[in-house]
């Protein structure tokens, strides 16, 4: 498979009108889902609403045009909201803006050198520990717009322990218009899709596909301006909104900065690339197609890079937009570059009415993402179900991601999987003595006098590897078998200690021999010279044949 061919290229050979018009309704639909959450999950992330969008026009058509999915949407994603929202408080918009430069170079690097399906190996406890820690922390950071709350001049809340300080201290400021209004928006959100799922008739099925997000953006407009409860809405806290498109720009940076910002740049790359894979497996199942994974690394990567080169903020795969562009009748990147255009004509031309739009109504629009990403039944199911080095990563992974950030959860967690998964191999890799015995209950074939056979099974590396040493040589030996039908795998340190075993029995006159050597390991051997040290004449394909050797070994010593 091609590194780089995107999914278009191929839709276009047999495009038709219908296919046109299935694509024309569904990036429509998915443009009015998108549009509040864009502008949610930017202000989510700390950054004017405005940029939301940006992210949605610019890396939504990019990354369509270009992708290796027929149908993923991509804009932004509840997962980069915090990361993204530490990097602004840091480094400010252009630290922002580099890091997602650098987040980008890194994707296109995955796609070039086909690592794309190398994310398949970050384990899912990791996964399902990190999203279910950004959704607590998107919940305690809209807590204070939900209930009106007002926090006392000069209180630093960035950090979400410092928010959860800030909204315990200023609990009694709590504005109950707020809380009405975030109820109403909230109530709709969860009632509006119940109502119509199972309607009957033309009117309801109308109603059905009108996401709720924009009935409770309407109903929030309505309540705040013609009744008395009156809340903040986005024209409060950004007056300077207005509509346009900005213009391409790079802010200056220094090699300190990038120093800084490229572990944020590797995990926004991580996140990309993650959320990616997840919707374009999801939509695959659903349109019976298979997507490129290294093409739309690539398109990730520039659309990433085109985002921030416009203002916007990193961008992803979207699982909710994708299976709504598909349910929707998408089946081409035709809907999702349509979807990036109505966006833009959105921009460009109504942009101004967004200042309309109550704050509580966007911190229930951002609860409902919370909740429908947290995956709170499978985090109860692995702890209820899983060994406890799993139960581990994924409790310390959600835990990190709440009380500091995702660099700090997805190093320590990859760290922390890595060494448990090693200490699993190392408890599975073990050597047994085989023994004439029938009393243990085992009976192995017969072996010669003066001989030893030893069987290695599991990988031979550095952390089971002093295994191989842990076995005692009596005076009479004359021949030791090692065989390793069970090992598929050697790495140096295991070399090391296979050299310290040749050497110690040369040293004690005894000969010794492999059996059932696998490929990879033989290869392994060869490579190191074992090999040659050890003679090929010491290999054997079978046992039989090392314990035919080991006999003649045997007869001469005896003679």
């Amino acid at each position: 498979m091609r590194s780089f061919r995107p999914k278009l290229f191929d839709a276009l050979r047999d495009y038709s009108g219908a296919k046109f018009v299935n694509d024309l309704i569904a990036g429509i639909i998915v443009a009015i889902i998108a549009l509040p959450l864009s502008i949610a999950l930017a202000i989510a992330s700390g950054v004017s609403p405005e940029q939301g969008l940006y992210t949605a026009v610019v890396a939504g058509f990019i990354i369509a045009f270009l992708g290796g999915s027929r149908v993923n949407i991509s804009g932004p994603t509840a997962a980069f909201a915090a990361i993204v929202a530490g990097i602004v408080a840091t480094h400010g918009i252009a630290g922002l803006t580099l890091a997602a430069v650098i987040a980008g170079i890194i994707l296109i690097l995955m796609g070039v050198f086909r690592f794309g399906s190398l994310i398949k190996y970050i384990p899912m406890t990791l996964t399902v520990g990190f999203t279910a820690g950004i959704a607590v922390t998107i919940i305690i950071g809209q807590i204070k717009d939900f209930f009106g709350l007002t926090f006392a001049p000069g209180t630093n809340a960035i950090e979400t322990l410092d928010k959860l300080k800030a909204i315990f201290a200023s609990i009694g400021t709590i504005n109950f218009h707020a809380v009405i209004v975030g109820c109403i928006g909230l109530a709709i959100l969860i009632l509006w899709p119940l109502a119509f799922k199972n309607g009957k008739g033309k009117v309801s099925s109308i109603l059905a596909k009108i996401p709720p997000s924009i009935i409770a953006v309407i109903a929030g407009i309505l309540l705040v301006s013609f009744t008395p409860l009156k809340v903040n809405t986005i024209g409060t806290l950004y007056p300077t909104l207005k509509a346009g498109f900005p213009t391409p720009s790079i802010p200056a940076f220094d090699f300190e900065t990038v120093k800084a910002v490229i572990p944020s740049a590797f995990t926004i790359a991580v996140l990309a690339a993650i959320e990616s894979l997840l919707s374009c497996v999801v939509s695959d199942g659903m349109i019976g197609d298979k997507h490129n994974s290294n093409t739309e690394r690539i398109a990730l990567g520039i659309g990433n890079i085109g985002s921030a080169v416009f203002g916007g903020i990193p961008a992803t795969g979207a699982i909710a937009r994708t299976a709504a562009n598909v349910k929707n009748g998408g089946r081409t990147p035709v809907s999702g570059i349509i979807h990036a255009l109505v966006l833009l004509l959105f921009l460009l031309v109504l942009m101004p009415l967004a200042k309309l739009i109550p704050m509580p109504i966007i911190a229930a629009i951002l609860f409902m993402v919370a909740y429908n990403m947290s995956e709170w039944r499978h985090f109860v199911h692995i702890v209820k179900t899983a060994p406890l080095s799993d139960i581990l990563v994924l409790v310390l992974t959600f835990v990190l991601t709440v009380a500091f950030d995702l660099v700090v959860a997805i190093s320590v967690g990859l760290v922390l999987s890595a060494i448990l998964f090693m200490k699993r191999m190392s408890d599975e890799t073990g050597i047994r003595r085989w023994d004439d015995d029938e009393s243990k209950g085992e009976k192995y074939k017969a072996i010669p006098q003066n001989t030893l056979v030893y069987e290695f099974n599991g990988p031979m590396f550095f952390a089971g590897a002093e295994k191989l040493l842990d076995f005692s040589i009596e005076e009479d030996t004359k021949a030791l078998i090692l065989r390793m039908g069970g090992v598929q795998s050697v790495d140096a340190t295991a070399m090391k200690n296979l050299d310290l075993m040749l050497y110690q029995c040369s040293h004690k006159g005894i000969r010794l021999m492999l059996s059932h050597v696998n490929p990879f390991p033989m290869k392994v051997l060869k490579k190191a010279g074992f090999i040659d040290k050890l003679g090929t004449e010491n290999i054997f394909a079978d046992i039989d044949s090392a314990l035919v050797a080991a006999e003649a070994i045997s007869s001469k010593s005896s003679e």
